[in-house]
């Protein structure tokens, strides 16, 4: 099994803590973790944008002028994409870009994502991450205690205090065990883990 440090928030080793291989250790293969990441951005997009088509364009359907004999082209009636203000021809329609991955395929991802910040040696294991009150500055401290850079703090339960200091950091993001995902773990350079949070990672991961 893997062993990391536990380290208290003034950067100083607590104990040692040993990670499973199966989640922690796994081979990487850039190509699922990128499969992975595009889904998850393309989930988020809205798909909102929308053009009027020529039924959509208020005017009249009769046809402009005679067929023959004016010299002119050939025109239909006011709403033709052709002329100004008529309807646009090959615009978009809203839709949906999700796409879909088995979900395997997501587990092993978010295996893989961990495991990459765990090889890379940017895995950083807390004992615990406590504050008396709402202050940026306190976290502010202790990233730099850590020298973390652009970290992505995962917590176990719901900390009020913690994820309302850190909201204001630029590149600093506080997200609970439940909800971590493959997309976060790479944009952040730093995971950094609660202890209680591994043991709620390795529940969730280990089917």
């Amino acid at each position: 099994m893997a062993v990391v440090e536990v380290k208290n928030i003034q950067g100083g080793k607590v104990s040692e803590l040993e990670l499973p291989d199966s989640i922690f250790n796994v081979s990487v293969k850039k190509s699922v973790l990128h499969d992975v990441a595009r889904m998850q951005m393309a989930g988020r997009r809205r798909g909102t944008a929308a053009v009027k088509r020529r039924s959509d364009v208020k005017g009249s359907g009769a046809k402009l002028f005679r067929q023959k004999g004016t010299g002119r082209a050939r025109r239909g009636d006011i709403r033709s994409p052709l002329l100004k203000g008529g309807g646009v021809a090959f615009g978009p329609s809203p839709r949906s870009y999700a796409l879909k991955m088995p979900k395997k395929v997501r587990r092993l991802a978010l295996k893989m994502a961990i495991s990459s910040k765990f090889q890379a040696e940017t895995l950083v294991v807390l004992d615990r991450f406590e504050l008396d009150q709402i202050k940026t500055k306190a976290v502010a401290k202790v990233i730099d205690a850590l020298n973390l850079e652009k970290p992505l703090i995962v917590i176990d339960q719901a900390d009020a205090a913690l994820e309302l200091s850190a909201r204001n950091i630029p590149g600093v993001k506080v997200l609970r065990a439940e909800g971590l995902n493959v997309y976060d773990i790479l944009n952040h350079q730093h995971l950094v883990l609660l202890e209680p949070s591994v043991k709620a990672i390795e529940g969730r991961l280990a089917a």
